[in-house]
């Protein structure tokens, strides 16, 4: 059985007095040996959060990385960086680079190996604008991002990696994606997976829904047999509505799958 895997992306949000407060809330209600837990804050309070998660469950995530381990890249933060703050996990990919700051397949191609190869676990996001889900496009837009960002990756490395559909027209939005739209995703996901590595690789390798999740939706979309866990936006900055969403993958987790 696949744990399931909550990862909290607090986006451009917090100060150091903010996240440490957030996280001392967090601790203990989202502490469970059932669901993988992680804290993504910005670049900032990295090491704060990292001091405070010291002997806990829950682990720390950074939200972007560079393909580089050094050199002449201002404003740039490298993989040993991220290792070196405390952080086990790395966001490649979200749809806000894509849109924002004009991140490539390619380019996303490149943080997750340099991620690897610094034995960080990269949370690798895809997803489809509205305009191309009404097109009837979604599978193809996942099958292009796919084949960009992971190519012909062995299936040791699917292995590694953990993978987040989020539909953009569903991110900040208050829109999120049924139930069955998100299980029809993640299963396209996932046959991808097993005909590129294997069905070894793609029974083992774990598919996060991120787009608008809460607390009241949560449970519904975590009860899916495809649906691993979750990409939490504004909701991981609210310590009660995280824990919901954290239980709600825990139930899901023992849940019986058809």
């Amino acid at each position: 059985m696949r744990r399931p895997v909550v990862a909290g992306n607090w986006k451009a949000n917090l100060t150091l007095q903010e996240a440490a407060a957030l996280v001392r809330q967090l601790m203990g209600s989202c502490e469970t040996p059932a669901v993988d837990v992680v804290v993504c804050p910005p670049f900032t309070v990295l090491t704060t959060v990292a001091s405070l998660l010291k002997g806990s469950r829950m682990a720390l995530g950074a939200q972007d990385v560079f393909w580089e381990p050094a050199g002449a890249f201002t404003g740039e933060v490298t993989p040993p960086m991220l290792r070196d703050a405390g952080c086990r996990y790395v966001i490649v990919g979200h749809s806000e680079r894509r849109t924002h700051f004009g991140e490539t397949d390619q380019a996303v191609r490149r943080k997750l190996q340099a991620a690897l190869a610094h034995d960080l676990t990269p949370i690798v996001c895809i997803g489809e604008t509205l305009a191309q889900r009404e097109a009837g496009q979604t599978l193809e837009v996942l099958t292009r991002q796919l084949d960009g960002a992971l190519g012909d990756c062995p299936p040791e490395t699917c292995r590694r990696l953990i993978l987040a559909y989020e539909p953009v027209w569903a991110i900040g939005t208050g829109r999120n994606a049924t139930p069955e739209q998100a299980q029809e995703a993640h299963q396209a996901i996932r046959r991808w997976v097993t005909a590129r590595c294997g069905s070894q690789a793609s029974e083992a390798i774990r598919i996060q829904y991120g787009g608008s999740v809460t607390d009241a939706n949560a449970t519904g979309l975590l009860q899916q047999p495809d649906v691993d866990g979750a990409l939490v936006g504004g909701a991981s900055l609210k310590a009660d509505a995280f824990g919901a969403i954290v239980k709600a993958a825990k139930t899901g987790a023992a849940a019986p799958h058809e």
